[in-house]
């Protein structure tokens, strides 16, 4: 497994960082900070982003015991190559992140106003009421946290980062890939809600999209100069 952990734990956090900085996740969290509790809504947000780390790294963890490691192997290369070649794609063609942004903030607003709407119904005593009434644990899982981890749960599914963590797995140390994607995802998801939008104007998504695709074209380089251990 390469050079363990050490090696594992690099790989992934300067992937996370490098794929998060700036995708929608990154400013759905920053926009609900800014319309809610910061505390709930990074507690939802870290809670998806870990969720999702440890089951894309259990998938890739299990996958050379399905398939040879000389495969996995060969299909993480071709991944490192194909993810390359599309951030750096994406780097020479976007316009940008305003666009995203808007998108982002679109989607928010009409489920804001959504739900502004069905709570009109209820008073402001009864709902001061019902939360002194809950219990803690009840507390913490508020809409708010339920809103956020679901947002950054179904956002992330699917999402580069988490095929190309699924791919490292299979070919790192699996414990260095998930302390390494924990933490970065924790800083940038840290990052997005003590300040992302005005964070996200002051990083050029298209430098970060080709930082991120020049990394994993180094990586596929040493992943394809690499032996493969049976």
């Amino acid at each position: 497994m390469g050079f363990s952990l050490v090696e594992g734990f690099s790989k992934s956090l300067a992937m996370t960082v490098l794929s998060e900085i700036g995708d929608k996740t990154f400013f759905a969290a920053a926009i609900l900070a800014m319309r809610h509790p910061r505390r709930l809504v990074l507690s939802g947000c870290l809670s998806a982003l870990t969720v999702m780390t440890i089951l894309s790294v259990l998938v890739g963890w299990a996958t050379p015991n399905l398939i040879s490691r000389k495969w996995t192997h060969h299909m993480t290369t071709l991944l490192f190559f194909g993810f390359g070649l599309w951030s750096l794609w994406e780097g020479f063609t976007e316009e940008g992140d305003a666009e995203e942004l808007a998108e982002v903030e679109a989607k928010l607003d009409a489920d804001l106003k959504s739900n502004n709407g069905a709570n009109k119904a209820g008073s402001k005593a009864d709902d001061e009421l019902k939360k002194l009434q809950r219990p803690f644990l009840a507390q913490f899982f508020s809409p708010i946290f339920l809103k956020a981890f679901s947002i950054t749960f179904f956002g992330e599914w699917g999402d580069k980062s988490q095929i190309a963590t699924i791919g490292l797995a299979a070919d790192q140390n699996p414990y260095g890939v998930v302390l390494g994607g924990i933490i970065g995802q924790a800083l940038c998801t840290i990052a997005a809600v003590l300040g992302g939008k005005s964070l996200a104007s002051q990083i050029s998504e298209k430098m970060v999209a080709l930082s991120g695709g020049i990394l994993f074209l180094v990586f596929g380089v040493q992943s394809f100069l690499s032996t493969v251990e049976e």
